[in-house]
């Protein structure tokens, strides 16, 4: 029987730790890029039971820490992450008995943040937009934490080799034996250095013809480093899990040959399209990894083989990459020029309800409070016209008395509505009608949602403004 990456034979697992590695190699359609004649494989990380790559180096970090006497029993976990290798930390911390603090910066997903909390870690998060030398920084605020902490171990991914040596000794020989020992080029993004670099050393091992192309995003400062042996200044950029502020120890630029710069917008776009056409979803970090790898396999004969990396999975970035509105309030996708904008514009897919005048307070208030429909219109039952829309303070005030709300009626509980706005108002009317209150409706073809201050804050900025 197979063994997993642990030793365990694949069937039953003793833990959920024995489940990690062998994952499987998909091969890219053909057609999927009509330039490219030459087979793409994509090594599907994010079917690790954690959601990616990084339960390989979790598992291993922690196992060589317990061996070298760093964690002993009773100690703490102290981490910074982008979220991957938190999680898997996690994930190992719960099977092995250690408490554990995830330092992380407040851009990543609230999908990532959330997944991180309910495996049991102590979450704290940092600003994004400080310096790499600045006390708040995420990587400096874990150290400061391991630091003060009795008992607690600090992996420093980003410089320990152990990272690159759990890629090393699982996911490179995999993939070699995935592929029967035959693959031309491998193409992977970098954030500590530890997948791109374990992998590499391996398959170079086996075969020193392999080209090994790393990826980056915009902003961050690897790919020059690379390129000119300086370190450069780093600037934003918004696809997670890759790209670095400082050169990590645990990358080693010496194993690669060719680098790859894919802009935020391209990599989300690439994702987005892997998902529809393939089925194979994929985090941002994946499409930028695949949107190299066909720019290198476009340049290759038909009997070429590439390899590239699927990190983690989509569903940690349903708020992000697979929103619409993100993309479009983060100018992923055009801007409306503003001379022609309309209240459509700014409107944001968000959860939409309607309650009639006869149904319980009870489900008023579920729809308001727990689904967040405000403001929430209430309808009348036999005309199906709008009555009102829901009062939250006399609502509040029913609840804080202790109220049996399944007796009370949604209808006598509705305010006058004031404002009603269609989709193809010009959106200035949108900021008007928003200047003395929270939220108002929109009429849609079925119904209503509601436009809101928060909407704005993030819709405006899609709208093009003649210089």
């Amino acid at each position: 029987m197979e063994a997993s990456a642990t030793g365990s034979p694949v069937g039953i697992c003793d833990s959920i730790l024995d489940a990690i590695g062998n994952t499987p190699m998909v091969r890219l359609p053909q057609g999927f890029d009509p330039e490219v004649q030459c087979e793409v494989l994509l090594k599907l990380e994010y079917l690790n039971p954690g959601g990616s790559t990084k339960d390989r180096i979790a598992l291993h970090m922690v196992r060589e820490a317990e061996r070298k006497g760093l964690l002993k029993p009773g100690g703490r976990i102290v981490e910074c992450s982008s979220g991957n290798t938190g999680a898997g930390l996690c994930m190992v911390a719960a099977t092995l008995g250690y408490d554990i603090t995830i330092v992380i910066p407040d851009k990543m997903s609230s999908e990532k943040i959330a997944a991180i909390r309910a495996l049991g870690a102590d979450v704290v998060v940092t600003p994004c937009n400080v310096d790499i030398e600045d006390p708040m920084h995420y990587t400096k605020v874990a150290g400061r934490i391991a630091e003060e902490t009795p008992g607690a171990w600090w992996p420093d991914q980003y410089h320990n080799r152990d990272n690159t040596d759990g890629h090393y000794y699982s996911t490179g020989p995999e993939i070699w034996e995935q592929c029967g020992g035959k693959l031309d080029v491998f193409v992977a993004g970098a954030g500590t250095g530890g997948t791109i670099s374990g992998i590499a050393r391996y398959l170079k091992e086996q075969d020193p013809a392999v080209q090994v192309v790393g990826v980056d995003p915009p902003g961050s400062i690897l790919a020059h480093y690379w390129e000119t042996g300086e370190v450069c200044e780093s600037g934003p950029y918004a696809v997670e899990g890759v790209g670095e502020e400082e050169v990590p120890r645990a990358w080693d630029p010496q194993l690669i040959d060719a680098y790859k710069v894919i802009e935020d917008g391209d990599s989300f776009a690439m994702a987005r399209r892997l998902a529809a056409e393939t089925g194979v979803f994929a985090g941002g970090s994946g499409g930028m990894n695949l949107a190299a790898a066909l720019e290198v396999a476009r340049g290759l004969p038909k009997e070429a083989r590439v390899v590239t990396i699927v990190p983690d999975y989509g569903k940690a970035y349903l708020s992000k990459v697979y929103s619409e509105d993100w993309l479009r309030d983060f100018h992923y996708l055009p801007q409306v020029p503003a001379a022609k904008a309309t209240v459509g514009d700014l409107v944001h897919e968000k959860n939409r309800a309607t309650v009639y005048d006869d149904e319980t307070l009870a489900w008023a208030v579920r729809q308001a409070g727990e689904r967040n429909v405000r403001p929430l219109a209430i309808l009348n039952r036999k005309s199906g016209l709008l009555l009102g829309i829901f009062d939250e303070k006399a609502a509040i005030h029913q609840l804080s008395r202790g109220a049996d709300l399944e007796n009370l009626e949604a209808g006598d509980f509705a305010l006058p509505v004031t404002t009603i706005l269609q989709l193809a108002q010009p959106w200035h009317d949108a900021v008007t009608a928003l200047d003395k209150v929270e939220g108002v409706l929109v009429q849609l073809p079925d119904g209503y949602t509601s436009l809101t201050r928060q909407d704005l804050l993030q819709g405006l900025k899609r709208l093009k403004h003649d210089s």
